[in-house]
């Protein structure tokens, strides 16, 4: 079960539990809103993914784009833009990304290892960090980490959601 550990801090026991988290993230979500997804390979950022498309309204699969770069969920309230940009080694890599053409505007964004472009993206964002357990492989903690005023506002509404729904 999801478990809020303290104001921005979660514990997941597992892929469902990120999942839900994900889910109760998604009617905070508006146009224009940005979520730097990080953590190492297999701590669940997907999955986080799956659920904040699933919360959105938008029952299609959703796996990693790791090759294509960019998924495109659209069927939801608002379009989710699933960026992974875990291949690109340089900067100038992203423009052939398409992720300037939708960042910040149209949709929401999550951009899986996007905080080693940090600089070259966006100044306002919420960062997402995801972590495993060194003593329960299954058991992950998330930190939402705001930068910026909607991000801010954002990590309210999130927290409260998560606040809300372990009562």
């Amino acid at each position: 079960m999801l478990k809020r550990i303290e104001a921005l801090r979660y514990e997941s026991a597992g892929a469902a539990d990120t999942e839900h988290l994900g889910e109760l993230v998604a009617p905070a979500l508006a146009d224009g809103d940005i979520l730097v997804l990080t953590g190492g390979l297999g701590v669940g950022k997907t999955h986080f993914t799956k659920g904040v498309s699933r919360g959105l309204g938008d029952e299609h699969p959703v796996t990693s784009p790791t090759f294509a770069l960019m998924a495109v969920h659209d069927g939801g309230r608002i379009p989710l833009f699933h960026f992974d940009l875990y291949r690109l080694e340089h900067a100038y890599e992203l423009e052939d990304t398409g992720i300037f053409d939708v960042l910040g505007y149209e949709g929401a964004c999550l951009l899986e290892w996007g905080e080693q472009f940090q600089d070259e993206l966006c100044d306002e964002y919420l960062s997402v960090v995801i972590s495993r357990d060194a003593d329960d492989e299954n058991k992950r903690t998330v930190v939402l980490k705001p930068y910026g005023a909607r991000a801010e506002e954002l990590a309210r509404q999130i927290d409260k959601a998560v606040k809300d729904d372990a009562e």
